[in-house]
């Protein structure tokens, strides 16, 4: 899997997610568990992971959704 985004706003996350679902890119938030043990003070980020077959495909959905700025770096 490849990690596109780190966040803790869920919004953000969420609007990612249905980009991917709607392009038939499979996805997976990680971490959301760990916010209930945190007390959900949001001091612990999401992660959005997808495929790493479709990680280029994804990262150009999310650039042309205006979501840049918010991808992590290639590696």
């Amino acid at each position: 899997m490849h990690e596109l985004i780190r966040a803790n706003d869920p919004v953000l996350l969420s609007f990612a997610e249905s980009l991917m679902k709607d392009a038939g890119i499979h996805c997976v938030i990680a971490d959301q568990a760990m916010s209930v043990l945190e007390g959900s003070l949001g001091m612990l980020q999401r992660r959005l992971l997808v495929d790493d077959e479709r990680a280029d495909q994804a990262r150009r959905i999310l650039i042309d959704a205006g979501l840049g700025a918010e991808l992590r770096s290639k590696t």
